[in-house]
Formats: C-alpha cells, structure tokens, sequence
C-alpha cells in the first residue's frame, strides 16, 4: 500500500513540531501561549501529527555522562555480499541490539555508518567482535572512538523562518 503524502503545514504547525521537536515535555498551555492557540487546540493538533505520522514517538534523551564512562563509537561497515537479504539480516542484528544508537545505510565507499554506546572500551571491543567480527560477510569495518560531543540531536529542518523568526505559512489555518 503506498505510503500516504504528509498532510499541509501552515505556519503554526511548523512553529509547533518545532518547539516538540526540542522538548516534547511542554505542557500544552506552554505550547499554546508559543504559539497562540488554546491547549485543546495544540493538542488536537499533535493527535493529528500522531495519526499522520510526523510524530514517531517521544522519548527521553539521557546524557550520558551523568551514568558513569560511556564510551561512544562510529563504526564504518562494508558488507562482502549486498544481495537484499544480507542488507537485511544486518539492519535486523543492529535494531535488535540496545547498544546499537543509529545505523545508517549510505551512499559512497562504506554501506554503513553504525553508532554504538558501551560503558568501556572493553566493552565496546567485545561488542564490535560479536557484532562485527564474527559476521562472515563484514568486509571490513573501521571503529571511530569519540572523544567529545560537539553536538548531538535529532531535529529535522522545518520550513524557513521569515524576518520575525516565524515560518511562512504553507497551508490551512483551521485553528
């Protein structure tokens, strides 16, 4: 079935997935006095982003500094064989992995780009060699060690913002 087209922003929607985007924990009436809408008006509004789909889910972002050494990793992956089920075997074994933080399939010299968390460099070792090592039909991978977070999220770009720092609008503005 194919996947069905985002619904119309208007600048209000824009405004409002942007503030969620950066902190879903706001209350509505914070939300609304953001934006200029009632708290039943904001939340009809995110039921709908729910429905279409603009809103995955919410989660909590930890940091994670403050749970002891965390040690985080980028792992560059070539696969030896890229029939559709290989590619699908190994993003099955990275979801399924909680250590796993991101994996990208890309474009270029490398097929993956993986993110991995683990509480020593020991660990992130031992967690390379089972994910990596022992798969047959890793060509071959290299591991980054990040040393510091310039910057870590998950944000995407909405509509450009005009002069006042408001997006243009786009769409309906039922409310």
């Amino acid at each position: 079935m194919p996947e069905s087209p985002p619904p119309r922003l208007d600048e209000i929607d824009a405004l409002l997935l942007d503030l969620l985007q950066h902190d879903a924990g706001r209350t509505l009436h914070d939300l609304g006095e953001q934006v200029g809408l009632s708290p039943s008006a904001v939340q009809r509004r995110i039921a709908r982003y729910r429905e279409h789909g603009l809103i995955a889910r919410q989660v909590a972002v930890l940091d994670p500094h403050r749970f002891g050494p965390t040690v985080l990793a980028t792992v560059l992956v070539t696969l030896v064989r890229e029939s559709f089920e290989h590619h699908r075997a190994f993003a099955e074994r990275m979801r399924s992995e909680p250590q796993v933080q991101q994996c990208y399939r890309v474009a270029g010299p490398w097929d993956y780009v993986v993110v991995l968390a683990a509480r020593s460099m020991r660990d992130c070792s031992r967690l390379g060699d089972r994910l990596l090592k022992a798969d047959d039909n890793i060509q071959r991978y290299e591991t980054l060690v990040v040393f510091d977070t310039i910057k870590s999220g998950l944000a995407l770009p909405l509509p450009a913002r005009s002069q006042d720092g408001r997006p243009p609008a786009r769409g309906r503005p039922d409310e």
